[in-house]
């Protein structure tokens, strides 16, 4: 069966010739006798980004980060380190690399934009070897991210402080992550985001500017409670679109302690056309909001006091890769 890291492209190569290799990728004729790209063009990296694939990464998923990574790429060129763990363990430490390479046009012809990629399979005994491997393949003097995917357990993480302290940013996904890995106190609070939340940037800036159109004290005089509602497939964005309300209501005046945040999921009625809906229990008001991701399209109904407003609006997540760059760089 193959592995994770059999299933990523590259060129396999010693691990003690990975930076020599890197140096040449662009050098060497290019494959098919098609000129190699000017070495000056792949120097224009701009950040450096850990993909650490967990021990539950199927082959088919790590193939489907790895071209997320890529067309993230295509807009932020960068060097990128996979981390594949293996399965079963060695008695001897092994780590195996590979390197790999691709390059698009940007605006214009003369816009290059290009990504390296060192991909490193490691046995449990080589753990305490790959930090400083890490360190040496990436490029220097540039900001370094930490995407940690389909992890399990916040101890396993936890054992990697050198990129968690590292790293300007570290990226988790609740939607795939336990409980337990989401309220871990990591060594860096502060630079964890969830990939779930960056995927609601279009939800949170349409109620934003939908509700923004009413007066701060017209949305939370006597509001009771607030029910974000959600089918099975939107269990994180629920969450985290719960606890954004929880926020902005909180600084237009809310007192957070006397009104009920609910998350729950919806009726099967519900479920078979809609995604999300949220809804305020307040007196005197009303407001209420639902989307179908499938059909792009989400339906405004309030009343603050100055008549019924119906508003259609199409709506949409961010693609996986724009959600990555949301993370990485808001």
């Amino acid at each position: 069966m193959p592995t994770i890291f059999d299933a990523l492209p590259g060129t396999e190569v010693p691990v003690a010739a990975i930076s020599r290799r890197l140096a040449a990728l662009w050098s060497e004729a290019g494959e098919g006798g098609r000129p190699a790209i000017a070495a000056d063009d792949a120097k224009a990296t701009q950040v450096n980004l850990v993909l650490h694939l967990g021990l539950n990464c199927t082959p088919e998923d790590a193939q489907t980060q790895f071209e997320v990574v890529v067309r993230f790429c295509r807009r932020t060129p960068g060097r990128v380190v996979v981390l594949c763990p293996q399965q079963h363990d060695r008695p001897e430490p092994e780590i195996r690399a590979k390197i790999y390479g691709e390059c698009f046009l940007g605006k214009s012809r003369s816009d290059k934009r290009c990504v390296e990629f060192v991909m490193l399979s490691y046995s449990r005994s080589a753990r305490p070897f790959l930090e400083n491997q890490v360190s040496i393949c990436l490029s220097t003097d540039l900001p370094l991210y930490y995407w940690a995917h389909r992890f399990v357990s916040a101890h396993g993480l936890a054992d990697y402080r050198y990129l968690l302290t590292r790293a300007k940013r570290f990226m988790i996904d609740s939607a795939i992550a336990t409980p337990e890995v989401m309220a871990y106190a990591w060594p860096n609070p502060s630079a964890v985001r969830d990939l779930a939340y960056s995927r609601l940037l279009p939800v949170r800036q349409t109620i934003g500017q939908f509700l923004a159109a009413y007066p701060a004290t017209s949305l939370v005089d006597g509001l009771l409670e607030v029910t974000v509602s959600h089918d099975a497939v939107w269990h994180a964005e629920a969450r985290a679109l719960c606890g954004w309300l929880q926020r902005r209501l909180a600084a237009c005046g809310l007192d957070v302690q006397k009104t009920e945040f609910k998350v729950r999921p919806l009726g099967s009625d519900q479920a078979a056309s809609l995604g999300l809906s949220l809804r305020f229990a307040q007196a005197a008001r009303f407001f209420q909001w639902s989307a179908d991701f499938r059909s792009r399209s989400a339906v405004f109904e309030a009343d603050f006091g100055g008549g019924r407003t119906n508003l259609a609006t199409n709506i949409s997540l961010l693609e996986p890769e724009v959600a990555l760059s949301e993370a990485m760089f808001f």
